[in-house]
């Protein structure tokens, strides 16, 4: 092909807006096919009738294993797979979770940038954490162009941010000026062909389901002391990850928010049970030195009532750091719900 003509798109909360707005704006003789990822719930379509209605110039397609890939055509990620791009095709894998979410944006960055090289825009949009990032970077070292909603203009910053904090982007624009500006580019030659480097590769084949273990994963990752969130297994750094990255022995993928988040629920549940033993031993103590004194036994009397007062203290302590790991109150928006519907 003489023109950029793979656009794929990621986003999360608060991306099911501006991503009508960037499709409606597509020109009906568009020289390219586009690829979106949205963090869906399993078995749920509602995107596809979303998006049709967004944009009824362009045909819209669920993603299905196989499906040859046509300009002009605008393809989906379905619920509980990674959408991975091949030459010609679309492959649907059944790989493990990356950033807790199947479809995951990563794996489709990764898979164009490995398929198509200089050939793909990468666009980011709204949405949590920083699912994304690692993806764009893929794409510009694979000579693609890049780029990011405005921060500003997100109802969920999180993701542009990161991708702007650790990939140099191309392009950082409103969701109002994107599709005009993907029209354009789409008619631009493409740079040369670079080199895959090998580590986007394998990443794309543990999406597309293919066998891992602590051989194939030491080829991108060094172990860490840390435990996979999903199943309990060691966790290796990617190595030169940018974001900072973590993979286990059987492929689950986070960047290192995304593994701060996932533990944050253990964190509390720890103390929450940890407080609760407390609690009971001091209020067990309490009785032993109420028995004491009816018994008249003084000294030990006194004894259980010291120690009852010090892990009550242990309980405050607890108390206090419960607290302060309740998240704070965020503000909703109106469609946030309907949207990870969608």
């Amino acid at each position: 092909m003489d023109n950029r003509d793979i656009i794929v798109i990621g986003g999360s909360s608060g991306a099911t807006a501006p991503l009508k707005t960037i499709l409606g704006a597509l020109p009906q003789d568009l020289s390219a096919a586009v690829f979106i990822v949205l963090h869906i719930p399993a078995r749920s379509l509602g995107l596809l009738a979303t998006v049709t209605s967004a944009v009824a110039h362009l045909p819209v397609h669920a993603a299905a294993d196989g499906m040859a890939i046509r300009t002009g055509n605008i393809y989906l990620g379905v619920p509980d797979h990674h959408l991975i791009l091949d030459e010609g095709r679309i492959r649907l894998g059944r790989g493990p979770r990356e950033n807790m979410a199947r479809p995951s944006i990563d794996p489709l960055f990764r898979s164009a940038a490995a398929a198509y090289g200089p050939r793909v825009i990468g666009v980011l949009l709204s949405g949590l954490l920083n699912d994304g990032a690692s993806g764009l970077e893929a794409i510009k070292r694979c000579g693609g162009l890049t780029l990011v909603q405005d921060p500003a203009d997100a109802i969920a910053d999180e993701m542009p941010r990161s991708a702007l904090s650790v990939t140099e982007v191309d392009l950082t624009l409103s969701a109002a000026r994107i599709g005009d500006v993907l029209s354009d580019l789409v008619r631009d030659a493409p740079g040369p062909r670079l080199p895959v480097p090998p580590d986007i590769r394998l990443e794309v084949d543990i999406a597309a389901g293919e066998r891992i273990d602590s051989d194939v994963l030491r080829q991108l990752a060094n172990p860490s002391a840390m435990s996979c969130p999903h199943c309990g297994g060691v966790l290796s750094e990617v190595r030169g990850g940018k974001p900072l990255r973590f993979r286990c022995q059987v492929g689950h993928g986070y960047t290192a928010e995304a593994v701060a988040k996932e533990q944050e629920g253990s964190i509390d549940e720890a103390l929450r049970v940890a407080l609760r033993i407390i609690e009971e031993r001091a209020e067990l103590v309490r009785r032993m030195a109420s028995d004491g004194r009816k018994a008249g036994r003084s000294a030990v009397s006194e004894m259980y009532e010291e120690r009852a007062a010090e892990y009550r203290q242990y309980a405050d302590v607890i108390r206090r750091a419960v607290l302060q790991t309740l998240p704070s109150p965020e503000p909703t928006d109106s469609g946030s719900e309907s949207e990870q519907e969608e």
